[in-house]
């Protein structure tokens, strides 16, 4: 195993594990989400237009301030 403790990364899962997944093929593990929902209601949240977020800042603080300083360079 790699000494990256992550668990999102497959190098540090069991082989078996990694086989499994990998003979999903990319199909989807979950089937909620937007996709999956009724077209009337992604049109009635998709209007909104992000209002409906809680968001991650207080409008104007400094971390708001510095995260669209940095975009989306690496940090």
């Amino acid at each position: 195993m790699a000494d990256n403790s992550n668990p999102g990364n497959f190098a540090n899962r069991p082989k078996e594990e990694v086989q499994a997944a990998a003979q999903k093929g990319g199909q989807a593990s979950t089937t909620g989400g937007f996709a999956s929902m009724d077209s009337d209601k992604q049109k009635e949240i998709a209007s909104q237009g992000g209002q409906a977020s809680s968001g991650s800042f207080e409008p104007g603080s400094e971390k708001a301030k510095e995260a669209g300083r940095k975009g989306g360079s690496s940090s």
